[in-house]
């Protein structure tokens, strides 16, 4: 199991202690996670004492999972993402509104469902959900980003409808019990922190009610803890295909909206939401619900990662995202990703060979190598590389890039009529292993 080095956990555990001292709130557990693994654990605070097998309310990070089901759906061709929610859920006065629009909150939805302050009251069913939305019409789709708790209740609905099973057992089956997130759950499980809101003048507690969100619940309603929530960062970092395709995880983690216009500093995804830090990019999300405060925060790149919990509604002072961001910074600035070292893989297919070495096309020298390990042919330029290679995966008879400015398009081979390789072609551009070939 990967460990900090020691002048990074003290950094960590500085950190953790002066947030939950200046911040007030009873007790805070966060924990680091590098190359798959719990790498090191901090707590302060008495109440409970820090462990990271406690359960907390996550709040909105359930939207992160509640997003990956809806592409794993998506994968299955069960729903598709530019489909309008109505189709789901007719009679719901949420117009055009697609599923791709609700999962990056551009869909216009007003940010919580009319009536009484969810978080703090019974939830309702499904139902009572669609049939107030008519009081909760969109508002104006050219707006852009919009954050919505609004738009993930429809969004369960949705999953429900189109799949034939209820939200809470899509979750179990085909997220939490392959993932092994065997303390995560829909309702608290002991030990699970009591939550508080934190008198400002003498700094007394009210424990606050733990309601069931219902059909609100595919937007804040999980519990969770430090050891469970390491385990979702390391798939968030390297996803297992059995619960979502690589391709679909890269297409959640790809910014669909600027939440600050004016500094370009975060933005929201299919279910993630991002920030940047200097030359680094983020993903994750923040949670609360009454009583309790949540964070996660990833590097894919690096596979290093924080979750952090509190058991109080406000960390006064500052917020817990930067908080999550902190801590990350403080690791990666002290211990940047390991180098892998390189290692000789198997020989490509001949089929696959004839397709390495050098091309050429308007005068630029290109090369394609073989990643044995990938299964994938990667593609860039000598002179000028570009700083994402294009990785192609073989699809039949093509092969489709799946990073770089050609994701998504295809590569296909062109021969010459005693069938060598004469040309490989990218969106039209075809590369030749002449670099001055006859037009």
């Amino acid at each position: 199991m990967p460990i900090l080095l020691a002048e990074s956990a003290r950094r960590v555990d500085e950190i953790v202690a002066d947030a939950q001292a200046r911040g007030r709130v009873p007790s805070l557990v966060a924990g680091v996670v590098r190359a798959g693994s719990l790498a090191h654990v901090a707590g302060a605070g008495e109440l409970p004492r820090p462990d990271p097998g406690t359960q907390y309310r996550i709040g909105s990070i359930t939207k992160t999972m509640t997003a990956v089901l809806v592409m794993a759906l998506r994968d299955d061709g069960v729903l598709g993402l530019d489909e309008p929610a109505r189709r789901y859920l007719p009679g719901a006065a949420a117009g055009e509104v697609t599923l791709r629009q609700l999962l990056a909150h551009v869909g216009g939805l007003p940010r919580e469902p009319g009536g009484t302050w969810w978080e703090r009251a019974p939830g309702v069913d499904v139902d009572a959900l669609v049939a107030g939305l008519g009081l909760q019409a969109p508002t104006d789709t050219t707006e852009g980003y919009h954050y919505s708790n609004l738009g993930y209740g429809l969004l369960g609905a949705v999953a429900e409808r189109a799949a034939g099973q209820p939200w809470t057992r899509l979750l179990t089956e085909r997220i939490l019990e392959p993932l092994g997130l065997r303390r995560t759950s829909y309702h608290a499980a002991e030990p699970f922190a009591r939550g508080y809101v934190v008198h400002p003048w003498h700094g007394t507690l009210r424990e606050e009610p733990r309601h069931d969100a219902k059909a609100m619940a595919p937007a804040g309603q999980l519990w969770s803890t430090v050891e469970d929530l390491a385990r979702w960062v390391a798939f968030l970092a390297d996803p297992v295909p059995a619960v979502l395709r690589w391709e679909s995880l890269a297409q959640m983690c790809a910014p669909v909206a600027i939440s600050d216009p004016d500094a370009w500093t975060g933005g929201y995804g299919l279910g993630m939401r991002l920030w940047r830090r200097g030359e680094r990019i983020y993903v994750g999300h923040t949670g609360s619900m009454p009583g309790y405060l949540a964070v996660l925060v990833l590097h894919r790149p690096s596979g290093t990662g924080v979750v952090a919990f509190a058991n109080a509604y406000t960390l006064h002072g500052s917020h817990i995202s930067e908080l999550g961001l902190e801590l990350l910074d403080a690791v990666l600035d002290r211990e940047p990703a390991a180098v892998q070292p390189w290692r000789p893989g198997a020989a490509p297919p001949p089929a696959v060979e004839a397709l390495t070495g050098r091309w050429w096309w308007m005068g630029v020298e290109y090369q394609v190598i073989w990643d044995g390990a990938a299964r994938e042919l990667v593609m860039c330029a000598v002179t000028e590389p570009a700083p994402v290679p294009w990785r192609f995966a073989q699809a039949g008879d093509r092969w489709r890039c799946r990073t770089g400015t050609n994701r998504g398009e295809f590569m296909v081979v062109r021969r010459s009529r005693a069938g060598a390789v004469s040309a490989l072609e990218i969106a039209t551009a075809r590369f030749t292993r002449d670099p001055w070939p006859a037009m």
